[in-house]
């Protein structure tokens, strides 16, 4: 017994030696140079960010529209397709070989161009033949006048009326027909642009043989282009020439052209229950091309003097509509998200109006609301503005 004792102390003291070895081991190995002791490094801060940094202290990154006071367009959505505003199927007027093809599909050319020219050889010997029949028809008409006695004749009128009697007793009326007809059969031949367009569906060959009738090429007018969409019946009497548009093409995603409402068909298609609406939209560099598929949302009704915020503003809380305003910013564009109940009229494809109610009351005009990264905020959360707020680009009133 008093041997396990001495064995117990004696390994008491010899772990307490090494503990304070290692102890001091430790203190040893951390001290700094100078004899101070080394500090917790701290996270390296160089290269970072402000988008970092704001993440860090706590702040959401999101961007903020204007609220404005201005008309609401209700708009009739549909669809369409883009059609040349004038289209000629260009044809023959007369028969021939194909001599020269002057245009190839896509040229653009001006009014009276020559596309193509026709054989002219056969129409050359005809109209020889008018010129030599015209001047013997005229020599004889002057000889039948010169032994006609229509000197004698005092009186105008039967004057005229012996000189009509003569022409067409020698043959002058219709030698000149023939030889009227003759020039024209010449020009026939020189198949010319009807107006200013580009050529398609050219089917004229060097060599071919053409009878009257057959067509050549088609002539499209690309600028001003035409949009023909069908509006339902319900929505026709909201339509109106004048009207502006957004047009919005499958060939050019992303981007809208502005149009105005030309004609609205007063005829409904009882199959259908709809009726034509066509637009015009400029296009100068010939961009849009007939048969391209286009989205349209044609004005249909204004609703004046409304306070707007943009239909992304407005979210759904709890069964109720939302939206988060920017309070309290700074210049740095640093706020809180105030969360503000609001009741909702009329709507837009692009914007929304708030109404007040018992419940509810108006936003000023001014005030800025999130349109982005407002989604799964909360109250007097700390925000930043991406960017300068301005005003709504896609505007309520186009």
């Amino acid at each position: 017994m008093a041997l396990s004792r001495s064995v117990l102390s004696l390994l008491t003291v010899l772990l307490l030696l090494v503990g304070l070895g290692a102890g001091v081991g430790w203190r040893l190995l951390t001290a700094e140079p100078d004899g101070g002791t080394q500090r917790a490094e701290l996270p390296d801060t160089e290269g970072v960010t402000a988008e970092g940094a704001l993440q860090f202290a706590g702040a959401q990154v999101v961007r903020g529209e204007v609220v404005v006071r201005d008309t609401l367009w209700v708009r009739v959505a549909t669809s369409g397709q883009a059609v040349a505003n004038r289209m000629s199927r260009v044809a023959t007027r007369t028969s021939g070989l194909v001599e020269d093809v002057r245009v190839q599909e896509n040229d653009l050319v001006d009014g009276g161009t020559l596309l193509v020219q026709l054989d002219t050889s056969e129409v050359a010997m005809d109209r020889a033949r008018a010129e030599s029949e015209l001047l013997s028809a005229q020599v004889e008409f002057e000889e039948r006048m010169l032994f006609s006695g229509v000197e004698n004749l005092l009186d105008e009128a039967g004057r005229q009326e012996r000189e009509r009697i003569v022409r067409a007793s020698s043959g002058l009326n219709q030698a000149e027909v023939n030889m009227e007809q003759a020039r024209m059969q010449m020009e026939w031949t020189r198949i010319r642009a009807p107006f200013p367009g580009r050529v398609a569906d050219l089917h004229a060959v060097e060599g071919a043989y053409l009878s009257t009738g057959d067509e050549v090429l088609t002539l499209v007018e690309l600028d001003p282009i035409r949009v023909e969409v069908n509006a339902l019946e319900s929505e026709v009497a909201l339509l109106e020439p004048g009207r502006r548009a957004s047009v919005s093409f499958a060939a050019f995603p992303g981007e809208a052209f502005v149009g105005v409402v030309q004609s609205v068909n007063p005829l409904v298609d009882p199959e259908t229950r709809s009726a034509r609406v066509t637009l015009t939209l400029p296009n100068p560099d010939h961009r849009i091309r007939p048969g391209m598929y286009a989205r349209v949302a044609v004005d249909a009704r204004p609703y004046l003097d409304r306070i707007l915020v943009p239909r992304s503003a407005v979210v759904e809380r709890d069964r109720r509509e939302v939206v988060f305003m920017a309070s309290g910013l700074n210049d740095q564009g640093e706020g809180e998200a105030e969360w503000r109940y609001v009741t909702t009229g009329f709507r837009n494809e692009t914007h929304v109006e708030i109404v007040a109610s018992d419940a509810t009351s108006l936003l000023e005009p001014g005030e800025v609301v999130l349109v982005d990264g407002h989604h799964y905020l909360a109250h007097q959360t700390r925000i930043q503005l991406d960017g300068d707020p301005g005003t709504d680009p896609s505007r309520a009133d186009p």
